[in-house]
């Protein structure tokens, strides 16, 4: 048998012992790589030619050599051999071959192979002693309490922004949308096949698919061998498939699929990531836009979609059977005890959790899932789909724990929502800027800020005193394009979050979040509103400005009945031609001297007065506390035309006013703020000036009405 071998000494063919002669001392040397092996026998052979170029030479970790079976010489098979060395099986040199006419060179003879399909053997299934049927679930489910579901059915041009902010439930629930009419979705036509979309992709393009039985991904599929198993006949078909992740990005099919409206308008990939890092060469996460094909008898069992990302799911053409799981504490807790354990493939999750219901949808029904309800889905026949993911601002909470579970889970972070962090800082840095700016968000939107901005202080946290590799992935999450100093913006936006909702105080603890003050007449206040505490929020076990610092309550808070008056004066209407903002000073400090100026028309006013008076004790007499809020609407009469918007003046409410008994009230001084926000030391119930003011300072609007809040004591 012909020896080989490459010059860094590892064999390709085991040696043959038999017929050593006195140099296999010196073979075996080279064959292990000896560097004490004489140099000429290292890089030259008997067939070398003299004065051959070294650049002729093949790289040391390349070369290959080869042993005559005769003499038992080797030979560069360069210079001696021909063919591939790797087919041959006994090999001769040139002067042997002259030598004995009877030596020949011989090949190794092909492997065999037969011309029976060999039978593929699910050893995963083995092994976890699962049924190789793709319908085990079906038969699981016979019997089991399934309940019709109580969604509701919108038409798509009832699903928009005003139903995120007009409706507590909306994105707490799947809703079906029958038709997409309204909607504002771009989809292929319903003619559209797998062949088009093997063809639109390339069909050498890879595909990952699964294995209904196993539930486990099939390796070495491409595009066109899925449309070839597609168009095969469903009797068939060797085994029941599913494609459910085909992300289609960037492609030429991704022109012809639009996400609906709404999914646009709340999607953080699409609000927060730099739009200049997404596209074709940028790394971002690409999950908007999937194309799923499932056939005939598909099951995908349960699951929460990665980082509790809401879903938007269409059927071009086929029909899908969702099973829906509330995602409530207990269900999550009894999910997250299911996922990943041997129970998992011989139980249904649905008599671990509390309810279950079902949904069906046909072809030209799109559907929303919304954050982190647990659902499996069935494909009663061929079923072509697109949908995708997106994380959103109205469940952040929820979005937090499912990846919470992901991780206790051990779910591979292959299958985790990519680079998550990094998107958190962009749309935690946006939200800074937005605070920073006044501007006002919907409670939802408020807890979701105060959520994230915990998550970052966490992995602020990681930066500062984890270990070395945690350290060195959570600065690598942070978008240096962006953030310089993240602990900074964690903990500013996480200190700016809770004031605007209305919460007392602000520390670096891993404790609950502070007591939040209550609202005037129940209403929820945005940026710089006035808060009013009530003698329940003062007692609370809440931190102020010091950790263990309880501020003591009111002994009696009354709120006085509003007082509404109106009245009509002449006054100058403020016009949009006027440079000067003295106009604005007049206004601000309420002077009287706005009323009777010159060009002075009749101005209707609406007047509203609010009063509440809060007592207690004190070690030396009494304290008092009279917040007093005016606030007034002028209109005036006749052609608005030219006017500027409106004007929101107002005074800010003072620090508590103390009085011992026999003694006159005086206000406390108010403190002095500079800057774009006051500095955390100040007391926290001490209201930034001008905090009831729009944020330009005041302004007219079209219909001729200035709008001006003053609070006095």
């Amino acid at each position: 048998m012909a020896r080989s071998r490459r010059r860094t000494g590892r064999t390709q063919k085991t040696p043959d012992t038999s017929g050593a002669t006195d140099d296999d001392s010196q073979v075996q040397a080279m064959l292990d790589g000896d560097e004490n092996v004489e140099q000429t026998q290292d890089d030259k052979c008997p067939a070398c030619k003299d004065g051959e170029p070294d650049e002729a030479q093949v790289g040391a970790d390349k070369e290959q050599w080869v042993r005559c079976d005769a003499c038992k010489t080797w030979f560069h098979w360069r210079c001696a051999g021909e063919g591939d060395l790797d087919a041959v099986d006994k090999w001769f040199c040139k002067p042997c071959l002259d030598k004995d006419s009877t030596r020949v060179i011989t090949m190794k003879p092909p492997a065999r192979k037969s011309a029976r399909k060999k039978p593929q053997r699910d050893y995963a299934g083995l092994n976890s002693g699962q049924e190789l049927d793709p319908n085990r679930w079906l038969r699981m489910m016979e019997g089991k309490p399934i309940k019709k579901d109580p969604f509701r059915r919108m038409k798509g041009s009832e699903v928009g922004v005003e139903w995120l902010e007009n409706d507590e439930s909306a994105m707490k629930e799947p809703i079906v949308i029958e038709e997409d009419e309204g909607l504002g979705m771009k989809m292929p036509p319903a003619d559209f096949t797998v062949d088009d979309v093997a063809d639109a992709l390339g069909r050498e393009h890879p595909v990952e698919v699964i294995d209904v039985a196993t539930q486990s991904n099939v390796p070495h599929w491409t595009l066109g061998k899925w449309a070839d198993y597609w168009n095969t006949e469903p009797a068939k078909r060797d085994k029941t498939r599913n494609v459910i992740s085909l992300e289609i990005s960037g492609s030429g099919l991704a022109d012809r699929v639009l996400p609906p409206r709404i999914v646009r308008e709340l999607d953080w990939v699409e609000k927060f990531w730099p739009s200049t890092k997404k596209g074709r060469g940028h790394a971002y996460p690409k999950v908007q836009l999937y194309c799923l094909m499932g056939v005939g008898g598909a099951w995908t069992d349960w699951h929460v979609d990665f980082a509790g990302s809401s879903v938007y799911y269409h059927i071009l053409h086929g029909q899908k059977v969702f099973y829906f799981i509330r995602p409530t504490p207990a269900n999550l807790a009894a999910y997250e005890r299911w996922s990943g354990t041997e129970i998992q493939n011989h139980s249904w999750l649905g008599d671990m959790c509390d309810e279950v219901f079902k949904v069906e949808l046909q072809a030209g029904n799109t559907m929303i899932i919304p954050t982190g309800w647990i659902h499996a889905v069935y494909t009663p026949k061929d079923t072509l789909v697109f949908g995708g993911n997106f994380l959103h601002s109205y469940n952040v909470p929820m979005q937090l724990k499912i990846r919470e579970i992901e991780i206790a889970t051990h779910v591979p972070k292959k299958f985790r929502f990519p680079y998550f962090t990094k998107l958190c800082w962009y749309a935690g840095e946006k939200y800074l800027r937005d605070l920073k700016g006044k501007e006002e968000f919907l409670p939802r939107v408020l807890e979701g800020i105060e959520a994230l901005a915990d998550f970052l202080v966490s992995e602020a946290r990681t930066m500062e005193h984890g270990t070395d590799s945690a350290k060195r992935q959570a600065k690598e999450d942070i978008p240096g394009d962006r953030i310089k100093d993240a602990p900074a913006l964690a903990r500013e936006l996480r200190w700016r979050a809770r004031h605007a909702a209305g919460y007392s105080s602000d520390d670096d603890s891993r404790g609950s979040r502070k007591s939040k003050v209550a609202s005037v007449n129940g209403e929820t206040n945005g940026i710089g509103s006035k808060r009013k505490r009530s003698a329940a929020d003062s007692t609370e076990d809440s931190a102020d400005i010091f950790r263990n610092f309880k501020r003591r309550g009111w002994d009696r808070e009354v709120e006085l009945p509003t007082e509404r008056d109106s009245r009509t004066v002449r006054a100058r209407r403020p016009v949009s031609q006027e440079k000067s903002q003295e106009w604005t000073q007049l206004w601000v400090e309420g002077h009287e001297g706005a009323e009777g100026a010159d060009g002075a028309d009749e101005a209707h006013v609406e007047r509203r007065r609010d009063v509440i008076v809060k007592v207690r004790r004190t070690a030396k007499g009494v304290e008092r506390q009279r917040v007093e809020r005016v606030l007034e609407e002028w209109v005036w009469a006749g052609d608005a035309s030219g006017v500027a918007p409106p004007v929101h003046a107002s005074k800010t409410e003072p620090e508590d006013v103390t009085m011992t008994e026999g003694a006159s009230c005086s206000p406390k001084p108010e403190p002095s703020t500079s800057g774009e926000h006051a500095s955390m030391g100040a007391a926290p119930d001490a209201p930034t000036a001008g905090a009831a003011s729009s944020s330009n300072g005041g302004t007219l609007d079209g219909d001729g009405m200035a709008q001006v809040a003053v609070e006095n004591s």
